[in-house]
């Protein structure tokens, strides 16, 4: 796969208002050969300026195509183009071997041959209702291209606990009718909850209950992985279950999942 981590080095070629010339920073252009030919559709060219001379524009000393016209086809619509993981789904999707794209700012992009496998799986474990928090944030900075250059692919897996047979869930806030936050416990019920949970109902009501673990911790099966729990003393990365992964507060923040994130992607590709 070739797929540019710097948007700099692709350029358009439509007109030659430079002759021959190109922009120093050059290594790929999509060639236009509607404008540029008689031909029609485009071409990816890789370039190589000349590293002898010192103008921001410079002549080519050697050409090669890429992918030919028929094999390269040009997204309908603008992207994020720092979602690097976006990219590469949506290139593959279009049954192409070469997929243009056009930034929100107008740059452009391109993925030729597209191939996920280069990539990490990254695991997320959360659960839901209320809001998955971790999960959902890491959706919208990936969105927003914060961990493009990371070249993750995250596989979220999170526990629907309204699936649950239980009597008592944890809190109102997640829209059950009876809850620990609301509701005095009685004996014998059977209670979704964690370890946070099995304290509270130890010192208020003795052992006369059933516990439903729902922790993500206790979810997780594959590595490298990050969770959220709402336990402090658990956050950090490290080993869980035997598996390799980072643990973020329940009330984590957008910058402290998103370091979370790129620490514990560093640190087990540095293993």
């Amino acid at each position: 796969m070739i797929f540019p981590e710097r948007f700099k080095c692709v350029g358009l070629a439509t007109t030659k208002p430079c002759d021959e010339k190109v922009w120093f920073l050059s290594r790929y252009l999509i060639h236009d050969l509607g404008f540029l030919s008689s031909g029609t559709g485009l071409e990816l060219l890789e370039v190589v300026p000349d590293p002898e001379e010192k103008g921001v524009m410079r002549n080519i000393i050697s050409t090669k195509v890429l992918a030919k016209a028929g094999e390269v086809c040009r997204y309908p619509e603008k992207v994020q183009i720092h979602n690097r993981t976006l990219l590469v789904k949506l290139a593959l999707g279009t049954g192409f071997r070469c997929t243009v794209f056009t930034g929100l700012d107008e740059h452009m992009t391109f993925v030729l041959d597209p191939d996920l496998s280069e990539f990490l799986n990254l695991h997320v474990y959360d659960a839901s209702p209320p809001r998955p928090s971790l999960s959902a944030c890491i959706t919208e900075l990936e969105r927003a291209g914060l961990f493009g250059e990371l070249s993750v692919d995250f596989c979220h897996h999170i526990n629907d606990i309204s699936r649950i047979k239980a009597d008592v869930f944890p809190c109102r806030a997640s829209g059950f009718d009876r809850t620990l936050d609301a509701d005095p416990m009685f004996g014998g019920e059977r209670v979704a909850g964690c370890l946070t949970a099995r304290q509270f109902l130890t010192e208020c009501y003795g052992e006369k209950f059933e516990l439903e673990n729902i922790c993500p911790l206790d979810q997780i099966q594959e590595e490298p992985f990050i969770a959220r729990c709402c336990r402090s003393e658990r956050e950090g990365i490290g080993i869980w279950n035997g598996k390799f992964g980072a643990v973020v507060h329940w009330g984590a923040n957008p910058d402290q999942i998103a370091r979370r994130v790129k620490e514990v992607v560093s640190m087990w590709r540095n293993r």
